[in-house]
């Protein structure tokens, strides 16, 4: 019977290693290929580049120190909470707003936490417009440390709170009557037999700070953190994957330290034969004092997360706050959203299953077999991995493994890549549930004649059914707010809710950020209180009846009960994906990092043309869609693209995959026209100002870009650095070739030193600060001030005397071997260009082709163009010239 037990656990555990062998260990060699691997073979020269890049050790330095405060933070609050639930007389009212409020934050999207926060505690947000005054500020790393302790709470309250559940209270009495002081028992019989779990909160919290980006691009400021240079790297102006990858392995070291210590601390995990139901003995000191705490921890969480329910719902948030339902009504009334949306469930609830049943599995080789140690040992260190790796480092390594293959672009990779990526807490969830229970149900039962895997289904399982409930539901949750490493995979046929947010993050369109995230969070909330009713359907008295009743095939069929809801649940919801994918093969795939606007005026000029049907757009981020275009070539989704020229440039050169043009173009001088792409937009840089803020302050408006280094605007400026964000570019151009690059070099300084926290990674995140109050005056794309204008909030744009410099965006072709289809696409790029350039120019008002007409109301005072060529090379050159004056 022993060796038969042997052979169903080293089946598992040969599973485990194949699924992760596969999805993660051979994606991750493809980061060190790219570290490791240059056109010459073998070096080390990317490493030394990273090492040498100006502020590289200090981001480390920053992210340690930010992450690990954060930690401690997360991990004793979570404590606090779990205590105050499992032991103390608190009113249950109480306890209920504990165990929602914890875990409240991962109903949301991360992406929206840095915009919470500014909303909420900026200098017009809501909780500083009620109490009339800015207690602290949010940029830096105050920011950072509030932000990660509110995203990571969940995940240490979750491990906490399981793993309490089953510290037996009885050793607390028995203390108590040998005579123990309050101390010593408060520390041999909760602390002690918490320290693995503790320790596991405190690495996941911290490795969770450690990787995430999303945080530090919203309020990091000058506060640099790793991920922030690791997005720069892979995802910047000039992606450089070989150097990115060199940042991923380095994020990987503290994996090192974190396995050490929790191997170390796994001899703290303490096993009961039996857990006893005892009354909490009376104490209102410590009931008042952990009450108090705890709904002061709620409220932390909570509030941030208020204006999320009222910036929608008014006209214009903060300035006009008269109620309105329009917002709400125009974002439901986008085109394929219910698609989508229904994609995301279906997504969620295969990955709330599957995840399931591996995490379970996982957790049984580890905490509920006899197999050695080494074998243990390597799932310890997969969770590890799993925890450690950022999403964007998982989501850029199935790119680059996949592409090309039947699972690129499919549910099936997204699915896969979720599972992975959160893999590390439910694993954790089921194996401190699964060690504090009794250690001898196996071998009671092998004696009684029942195999390995029947004594874990009729007793294990039922004994796990809350665990698996809360697994299934966090599952789920994470699935519906996961963006870091599906961006990559996703496609035409495959978009989630959450890369729509990302869409328009990009657009600084804040009231229908909000909207999803609610529609999301209403989502999360249901399937939380589905489950959660599940777990509490009997209680673990009941459950430890039921297991000592001896009648084995009752129990059977007690847990297939138990389970049908959850799985009828979750096989209705993965339904969609089966019907709601609608297949575009015989349509034109049309990738683009083009806005709302550009993207309606293409679409009018093809419907109108007799198009209307045979296309299907899908938009990304500039800085994802090109990650796409250089790790996949040929191999892209799309038969089309319109993206940034010098990116379609650099694309051409890395994997020549775009059709040469079968139509001719006659640009205006100055503007470039590859004979593989067209000019489609023309997309100009201004200053950008909010008059209130100026009027408030008592500032003059700038005329000039040199304006915004004069001291007068410290601390009321915003820029993007170049190194992160194209638009950026549109800058630097102006200053040098007004200026020069010495007193350009001097000009730039003093701007930087005048942006301080306020040099964003993201190109229109100087708008997002001065349309939310942040700042005064920004610089970046100027329709989309000229757009906001329009709609009536106090934003205005100035052309600057050293020249509206633009960047131009264009379509292209991409190489296909279906000729039918590449035709159909020449066709269609040639009609946007001869009849949507004429709705494009409203919003672009700049001309491209010679016979334009330029006497649009919006056109530009002072448009110019840099005298040489917009090329890769011209672009890295100005990124050591900017890096040069932080």
């Amino acid at each position: 019977m022993k060796l038969k037990t042997q052979k169903e656990i080293k089946s598992i555990f040969a599973v485990l290693c194949v699924v992760f062998g596969f999805f993660l260990i051979i994606p991750l060699l493809f980061i060190f290929k790219y570290a490791f691997v240059g056109d010459s073979g073998l070096t080390i020269q990317f490493f030394s580049d990273v090492f040498k890049e100006k502020g590289f050790t200090t981001a480390i330095f920053n992210s340690l120190k930010v992450s690990a405060i954060s930690a401690c933070i997360s991990t004793v609050l979570a404590f606090i909470l779990s205590y105050t639930v499992q032991y103390t007389n608190v009113k249950t009212p109480i306890k209920k707003l504990i165990k929602s409020a914890a875990v409240f934050p991962m109903l949301l999207p991360t992406i929206t936490y840095g915009f919470a926060i500014i909303y909420s505690f900026g200098k017009q947000g809501l909780v500083t417009t009620l109490l009339g005054k800015q207690f602290f500020e949010i940029y830096g790393l105050n920011g950072l440390v509030l932000g990660f302790v509110i995203y990571t709470l969940p995940i240490s309250y979750m491990l906490t709170s399981n793993t309490m559940r089953y510290v037996d209270k009885k050793f607390s009495i028995v203390s108590r009557v040998m005579g123990d002081k309050p101390l010593k028992t408060f520390l041999t019989t909760v602390l002690r037999p918490l320290a693995g779990t503790l320790a596991a909160a405190f690495v996941q919290t911290f490795f969770l700070s450690f990787t995430d980006f999303g945080i530090p691009a919203s309020i990091g400021g000058k506060y640099d953190t790793i991920a922030s240079v690791l997005y720069s790297e892979m995802l910047g102006s000039i992606p450089n994957f070989n150097n990115g990858a060199v940042v991923a392995l380095v994020m990987l070291i503290p994996t090192v330290v974190g396995i050490a210590v929790l191997t170390y601390l796994e001899k703290y995990n303490i096993r009961y034969q039996k857990i006893s139901e005892i009354e909490i003995r009376k104490g209102t000191v410590r009931d008042t004092v952990c009450g108090i705490l705890s709904v002061l921890v709620c409220a932390v969480i909570i509030i941030p997360f208020v204006v999320i329910f009222i910036a929608p719902f008014v006209k214009m948030w903060p300035y006009d706050m008269n109620p309105t339902i329009d917002n709400f009504t125009k974002i439901i009334k986008t085109a394929n959203l219910g698609e989508v949306y229904l994609h995301s469930i279906g997504i969620a609830a295969a990955v709330a299953g599957i995840g399931m049943i591996l995490t379970y599995a996982a957790a049984l080789v580890t905490a509920r077999s006899q197999i050695n140690k080494k074998a243990k040992s390597v799932i310890e260190t997969i969770s590890l991995i799993t925890n450690t790796v950022p999403g964007m480092v998982i989501g850029i390594a199935y790119l680059l493994m996949f592409t090309g293959t039947s699972l690129q672009n499919t549910f099936t990779i997204i699915i896969v890549c979720t599972i992975v990526h959160y893999f590390s807490t439910p694993y954790l969830m089921f194996k401190n549930s699964l060690s504090k229970m009794n250690s001898s149900w196996e071998t009671t039962a092998m004696l009684m004649g029942d195999s390995w895997i029947k004594t874990i289904i009729r007793i294990v399982t039922p004994n796990s059914f809350s665990t698996i409930c809360e697994v299934i539901s966090y599952y789920f949750v994470n699935a519906m707010v996961t963006i870091s490493a599906v961006v990559f995979l996703v496609g035409a046929k495959t978009a989630t809710i959450t890369t729509k947010i990302k869409e328009l993050q990009y657009f600084a369109k804040f009231d229908e950020i909000f909207i999803l995230s609610i529609m999301i969070l209403t989502t999360n909330i249901v399937v939380k209180v589905l489950f959660q009713a599940l777990a509490n359907r009997k209680s673990i008295k009941e459950k430890r009846e039921s297991e000592e009743n001896n009648k084995g095939e009752k129990r059977k069929m007690s847990l297939k009960k138990k389970l049908a809801l959850p799985l009828l649940c979750l096989t209705l919801a993965v339904a969609p994906l089966a019907g709601c994918s609608k297949s575009v093969d015989d349509q034109v795939v049309i990738y683009s990092n083009a806005d709302e606007e550009a993207v309606e005026a293409m679409s009018k000029a093809l419907d109108e043309n007799g198009y209307d049907g045979k296309y299907t757009f899908q938009t990304f981020g500039t800085s994802e869609l090109g990650g796409k275009l250089l790790a996949e070539g040929t191999n892209i989704e799309a038969d089309m693209v319109t993206m940034s020229s010098f990116y379609l440039d650099s694309a051409q050169e890395k994997n020549n995959m775009f059709e040469k043009r079968n139509y001719d173009v006659k640009t205006l001088d100055g503007i470039e026209a590859a004979d593989f792409y067209a000019p489609i937009t023309s997309q100009e840089g201004a200053i950008i100002v909010n008059t209130e803020m100026l009027k408030e302050n008592g500032l003059k408006a700038p005329t000039s870009i040199k304006d915004l280094a004069n001291p007068e605007y410290k601390g009321f400026i915003s820029v993007t650095d170049v190194a992160s964000s194209s638009t950026a570019w549109l800058l630097v151009q102006a200053i040098i070739s007004e200026y020069g690059e010495v007193e350009g070099k001097e000009i730039l300084s003093a701007i930087y030193e005048n942006a301080g926290d306020h040099i964003e990674e993201s190109g229109s995140a100087p708008l997002k600060k001065v349309r939310a109050g942040e700042v005064a005056i920004g610089f970046g794309l100027r329709h989309q001030a000229v757009a906001d204008k329009e709609e009536g909030l106090p934003i205005d744009f100035i052309d600057p005397t050293e020249g509206n410099f633009s960047l131009t965006e264009s379509v292209a072709v991409v190489k296909k071997d279906n000729a039918e289809k590449a035709e159909l696409s020449q066709e269609m790029a040639k009609c946007i260009i001869e009849n949507g350039r004429q709705y494009l120019i409203e919003t672009y008002p700049n001309a491209i082709y010679e016979g334009e007409k330029t006497d649009n109301k919006n056109h530009s005072k002072y448009p110019k163009t840099f005298s040489e060529p917009l090329t890769a090379e011209l672009l890295e050159k100005h990124i050591k010239f900017s890096d040069s004056c932080k």
